[in-house]
């Protein structure tokens, strides 16, 4: 494919993704993967250049543009290559005409960039939320050590005891290493929450919102696969995951329990006032994890913030009956908004006053509230917000 050809691709791509975003429809990872098994004649390069310019382009629009043309052209403005581009070539993009508009840029519609201002998080903090992240490692304990692993390419140790760092789009899943369950993808930030929940070999601990078992299989390391596990959601398919995951891990002290949305006490019955500790990692608006998925700004409105603010509280009020008397509850959000994070937990601390909050010793972030918040402008993780009770 010309240059051309890529950008004017690319401008379709957008389209697709923009209606997406409107509709609440496929999301754009999804869209890119679907174009390009379709069109086997797009090779490696091909592929690689077109996701680029579709991100960039999204990073470059705050509010969700008019179009796909409109998108790239606020690119254009930013990237002085894409603009002779536009040159009416066969499969190329129309010239720019006088009078085009192109999309608005900023960090987000403007409502929710007016939160994030209420929240703290604005200017050069605001801005980092759009930049490229970095691809973070998690070595396994229960097979290795971060001091002695040998990977196949230059790593950089994190803040977080078993973290390492490599350059965005490394293989990793081709590694020995990880199809072995050494290594696992996530985050520092995400490893630096698991933390919080202080879980110890021969506890009882509950993974509430497991999801694809990420932040569960570091748990089960931490306890050295002793004591008991429960990795619950009311996701069947992100849920089903985990065993795959697990077996590679050589965790063994997981048990899966699928939850009923409001009624998830009934499978949890066994365990009500057992937990040593119950890890909330609750659904939320992801503005703190824009660097990997920056579409989702457009896809938030007050009415979604609204019902997930209120699934937050359920899951906060629901782990007060899980814990046995002294146990903790770890509250985490990939979020950067109050709403989710600090007036959560302080709504949460007044709803329950038997619970106090208590301190967080963590290499990174800031304090919050009654918790830490971490971001990517001050520490280079993911955004989250921690906090812990007992």
């Amino acid at each position: 494919m010309t240059p051309a050809a890529r950008v004017q691709t690319s401008i379709k791509l957008l389209d697709a993704i923009i209606a997406g975003a409107r509709g609440k429809g496929a999301p754009a990872d999804r869209i890119l993967a679907d174009w390009f098994r379709s069109n086997r004649f797009a090779g490696s390069k091909d592929r690689r250049a077109i996701r680029e310019l579709v991100y960039a382009a999204i990073r470059a629009c705050g509010p969700v543009p008019a179009n796909g043309r409109a998108a790239m052209l606020r690119l254009a403005e930013t990237d002085e290559s894409i603009a002779p581009l536009f040159d009416g070539s066969n499969y190329g993009p129309p010239p720019i005409t006088e009078g085009e508009v192109p999309a608005e840029g900023g960090v987000a519609p403007v409502w929710l960039a007016e939160r994030l201002r209420d929240s703290g998080v604005e200017g050069e903090e605001a801005l980092a939320l759009l930049d490229r992240a970095p691809l973070d490692l998690r070595v396994n304990t229960l097979k290795a050590e971060r001091a002695t692993l040998e990977l196949p390419v230059e790593t950089a140790a994190t803040a977080a005891p078993n973290g390492l760092r490599v350059l965005p789009g490394t293989p990793v899943d081709q590694w020995p290493a990880y199809r072995e369950g050494l290594i696992e993808v996530q985050d520092t930030g995400s490893q630096l929450a698991c933390l919080a929940v202080e879980a110890k070999p021969g506890e009882t601990v509950i993974d509430l919102c497991a999801g694809g078992g990420g932040k569960t299989l570091a748990l089960a390391a931490t306890m050295d696969n002793l004591g008991t596990l429960i990795a619950s959601d009311t996701d069947r398919g992100r849920l089903s995951r985990l065993a795959p995951r697990a077996e590679r891990a050589g965790a063994t002290n997981i048990e899966s329990i699928l939850l009923n949305p409001k009624a998830e006490l009934e499978a949890l019955a066994a365990y009500a006032g057992q937990a040593d500790a119950v890890l909330i990692d609750a659904p939320c608006s992801g503005t703190g994890t824009w660097r990997r998925n920056p579409e989702a700004r457009w896809r938030l409105d007050d009415k979604e913030l609204g019902r997930l603010t209120a699934i937050q509280a359920h899951l906060l009020d629901l782990a007060t009956n899980l814990v046995k008397p002294g146990g903790r509850i770890a509250y985490v959000t990939c979020s950067l908004l109050d709403e989710e994070g600090a007036g959560q937990f302080d709504a949460f601390l007044a709803r329950h006053p038997q619970f106090t909050a208590q301190p967080l010793a963590l290499p990174l972030g800031r304090e919050r509230g009654k918790g830490m918040r971490l971001s990517p402008y001050h520490d280079g993780t993911d955004g989250f917000f921690i906090a812990c009770a007992s």
